[in-house]
């Protein structure tokens, strides 16, 4: 039997599960907000969105810890100010992942470690644009001097493993931790070195994400923090999405996720993926009002409700036009 709850309910239970995830989180990205009125305002707007967002969704059973949502207002790029749902908690990342691959693979070019080539940018085009999965692991082998294969003795499969966590390593280091991004996706298994590492590291060993994580790597990439100008604009190059698509050339990266939220004017970049079980979506949309934003929304267990998204969206769309 499901317990109807009121708004009000709602509201006060959202709050008691956000009350450990409140704006002041010690990442990197978070300490530059200095201002702790805006920050406790912004968890209002994210709490009220989460809090509307499960009352819409009540007759599908939308649990609140199905969700999880980061929102980073960037109206002031070198003050942003952060507030969160659940942002720290481990979330399999579905296409979302390979935006980490993005980032890095730019801070290996721009560091001399890889060579950028027509191969190369096709590979990061086709990651991206097209969120392919072959591309993404041409990009991973790349970035770890690993592959796939068969398996591996067991001082081999170490060092392999050793190798493969080269990316981890590196967001550490900028202080984004809590996430594991060393698997190539849909590579879990059962074959090989691939299904074998999974098994001698950690039952169920997955790709994993946190909202924070990636709306931190979201908010470094467009205001450039992570690499060069030149680089974060080729990487937001390939984010733009067209939420007003026709039909016949429907952006299926906006059209099913926070683009349905986005009126006439607005713009969007983003990388969105699914599963069978997940949708999530990192966002950064500038509104014709002016407002500037990153907002990152993960579901869980609910992957055929294509409209939860975007009711999260909107009510945080709604609340941040009229910031400037």
């Amino acid at each position: 039997m499901m317990i109807q709850l009121s708004k009000l309910s709602l509201i006060v239970c959202v709050a008691w599960l956000a009350s450990a995830d409140t704006a002041f989180s010690q990442s990197p990205l978070q300490q530059t907000a200095t201002n702790p009125i805006l920050a406790r305002d912004l968890q209002a707007v994210v709490e009220d969105a989460v809090a509307k967002t499960l009352e819409r969704f009540a007759a599908q059973r939308l649990k609140t810890n199905e969700l999880a949502v980061t929102l980073v207002d960037l109206r002031d790029p070198e003050r942003p100010v952060q507030a969160s749902y659940r942002g720290d908690v481990q979330v399999y990342p579905a296409s979302v992942v390979k935006l980490f691959y993005l980032a890095a693979i730019h801070r290996w070019i721009e560091d001399g470690r890889i060579q950028e080539t027509d191969e190369v940018r096709r590979a990061m085009r086709d990651m991206i644009v097209d969120s392919g999965n072959d591309p993404t692991h041409y990009i991973v082998d790349l970035l770890t001097g690993t592959t796939s294969g068969p398996e591996l003795s067991s001082v081999g499969l170490e060092e392999w493993y050793y190798k493969r966590n080269a990316v981890n390593r590196y967001y550490a280091s900028l202080g984004i931790t809590n996430i594991n991004v060393n698997r190539k996706p849909w590579c879990e298994g059962p074959y090989g070195r691939e299904s074998q590492s999974v098994k001698a590291h950690a039952p169920n060993h997955r790709n994993w994400l946190t909202t924070r994580a990636t709306a931190q790597l979201t908010s470094e990439i467009v205001t450039a923090r992570a690499v060069s100008a030149d680089r974060s604009a080729a990487m937001m190059k390939l984010m733009e999405r067209d939420p007003f698509a026709t039909k016949e050339s429907s952006d299926g990266q906006a059209r099913g996720f926070t683009g349905l939220a986005l009126s006439p004017g607005d713009k969007l970049w983003s990388k969105a993926g699914w599963t069978s079980e997940t949708r999530h979506d990192a966002a950064y949309i500038e509104l014709a009002s002016g407002a500037k934003f990153v907002l990152v929304t993960f579901t869980t267990n609910h992957a055929t409700e294509r409209e939860i998204i975007p009711t999260v969206a909107r009510v945080i769309i709604a609340e941040m036009k009229g910031r400037r």
